[in-house]
């Protein structure tokens, strides 16, 4: 990998927490504190990038296409983590949104030595998923020159794949490779190149806006409501009654029964109640309208 030169910021040593080894722990976390701070005004900075990339994914994905995430280390992780959310949260079925970390599985509970050096396997796994003009694919890498991410977003370009590079330093490789360029400029971090900081936060900021704001383009949500949540478990399942309740008007009890009446679908439950309908037939105006609850409720 290219050692670091002066734009590599996120490398850099920061002036503020130059006797960091000398502050006692409330200092140090006070020093800390203060930093991220500068992590969320990095990313503030770059709302209309981040919007640009929704409106671009939001586009494949309504013709049914894909998000990837590829990264390594803990771009990579944070990456995999946002994919891994999407089917609980919204859900979206299996390989719609992916995470790619270099070294594959293993490296999301142990450092997988060089991964991140090869640029052949960042191609091999974009390759593997078989990407194209519907699909889209964010290269997380603060650096911006981790080699794994610049093989995975040459490989997603040549297919015809949308690309966008997630970054937090300026001028890098990786935005050259990208249609598409969001970069957060966190600076240097209070321990100097742990990106796993300022970088990481940043980082999981722009990937939850990006896939939460590309779920609600893609109707998974009404209001301000989940109403595409997986109730897989005893949690989301109370969650589930209480959002149909809500948009309803219903009492838990009855929200329950409507819920078990639609094999537990929030957003068949919510037209059903509202429209007066049978879930059947809540489902095919669903379905009519792109699966948009407010459309389906003839509310606009």
């Amino acid at each position: 990998m290219t050692a670091p030169d002066e734009s590599w910021t996120t490398e850099s040593r920061n002036p503020a927490t130059s006797d960091l080894d000398r502050m006692s722990p409330l200092e140090v976390v006070t020093a800390m504190h203060v930093e991220d701070g500068a992590a969320v005004r990095a990313v503030g900075a770059v709302l209309p990038e981040v919007a640009r990339a929704v409106e671009a994914i939001a586009e494949r994905m309504r013709r049914g296409g894909r998000l990837v995430y590829a990264g390594a280390g803990t771009s990579g992780r944070l990456g995999v983590l946002d994919a891994v959310e999407c089917p609980p949260t919204f859900s979206t079925p299996p390989g719609r949104v992916v995470g790619l970390i270099a070294g594959g599985t293993p490296a999301l509970t142990r450092a997988v030595e060089g991964a991140e050096d090869d640029e052949g396997a960042g191609r091999a796994d974009v390759a593997g998923l078989s990407l194209g003009a519907r699909d889209a694919l964010v290269g997380i890498a603060a650096s911006g020159r981790t080699p794994y991410v610049l093989g995975a977003l040459h490989e997603a370009r040549a297919r015809g794949a949308l690309t966008v590079a997630l970054v937090c330093n300026a001028g890098t490789p990786a935005a050259a490779a990208a249609d598409l360029v969001i970069a957060p400029l966190v600076g240097p971090e209070v321990l100097a190149g742990s990106t796993r900081l300022k970088a990481g936060t940043a980082t999981k900021l722009v990937c939850n806006m990006l896939s939460t704001a590309v779920m609600v383009q893609l109707g998974k949500c009404y209001g301000n409501l989940m109403v595409d949540v997986q109730a897989s478990n005893a949690k989301l399942r109370a969650r589930a009654r209480r959002i149909v309740a809500a948009a309803t008007g219903l009492d838990d009890g009855a929200a329950a029964k409507l819920l078990a009446r639609c094999g537990g679908e929030v957003k068949t439950a919510i037209v059903a109640a509202r429209r007066g309908l049978e879930p059947h037939a809540a489902r095919a105006a669903l379905a009519a309208h792109g699966g948009v609850v407010r459309a389906a409720l003839g509310e606009g």
